[in-house]
């Protein structure tokens, strides 16, 4: 089994099909999909489309959340983007009740007897909202509850920082030999698949990861892909909207 894994889209169309045509020459069994899908970017319909169409999973995310209800925890930035988001999906259209109907149905959690493994947007505890940074490591009583609710592999987005949690340690994929980690199954992971459409690693390059194996009793092939879009595209597109702050567009050219 040959997965896809991908999360934080934020409706960057140009790193998604960037991402997209890697995926394809990946010759990948399953696209799996981890939240925010939109949200932040200037095409939040069209990378709703492309992952209705191709993903076999898509879980709920914060900024999915957001559109659905109400914007609580965001900032203001942040809520008027969601609104300005949510006013593109209520634009009519033919694929307008498609679209929500699609948003209203998905999971916030996906667990896969396969790998023993556990998709969330956010942490095993709470796989919405709740964020697991590197520094998280340091923080026993936290950590013992991510490992106590982790059977074997948690994989999970949120911070848009790639990496892997293993015991009291986090290891960047730069830490890797060529982006690649096997998963050995005697021991329990968290894996951060990092950011399709928005890195916050100071990598301006999406970011997404192929895991590949047959079983939780065998080893996982887990490789982090980092592929090259035309980000001043997408920051364009940003900067012509008036309600979606220009920050969203120039931290794209940081990675940040």
């Amino acid at each position: 089994m040959k997965r896809a894994i991908l999360s934080d889209i934020h409706g960057n169309l140009e790193a998604l099909t960037a991402v997209m045509k890697d995926i394809e020459e990946q010759n990948v069994d399953e696209i799996f999909c981890l939240g925010d899908v939109i949200g932040y970017g200037a095409n939040p319909l069209e990378c709703l489309d492309i992952i209705m169409e191709k993903a076999k999973v898509c879980l709920l995310g914060n900024h999915e959340q957001g559109a659905l209800y109400d914007p609580e925890g965001f900032n203001q930035r942040a809520v008027r983007a969601i609104i300005w988001t949510r006013k593109q999906l209520e634009t009519e259209s033919e694929k307008r009740d498609v679209r929500w109907h699609f948003l209203n149905m998905r999971p916030r959690k996906y667990e896969d007897p396969l790998w023993n493994a556990l998709f969330v947007h956010g942490s095993p505890k709470n796989p919405l909202n709740e964020y697991v940074f590197p520094d998280d490591v340091n923080d026993t009583l936290k950590m013992d509850i991510f490992w106590g609710l982790t059977k074997h592999i948690s994989f999970q987005g949120h911070t848009h920082v790639p990496g892997v949690f293993m015991g009291r340690k986090f290891y960047s994929p730069d830490e890797f030999e060529d982006g690649t980690m096997e998963l050995m199954p005697d021991q329990k992971y968290m894996v951060n698949v990092g950011s399709v459409g928005q890195p916050r690693d100071s990598n301006t390059n999406a970011c997404y990861v192929i895991a590949e194996g047959e079983s939780f009793e065998k080893p996982i092939r887990l490789t982090y892909r980092r592929i090259q879009y035309p980000i001043q595209d997408a920051v364009d597109k940003i900067c012509r909207i008036k309600e979606l702050d220009q920050f969203f567009g120039s931290r794209l050219l940081e990675g940040r």
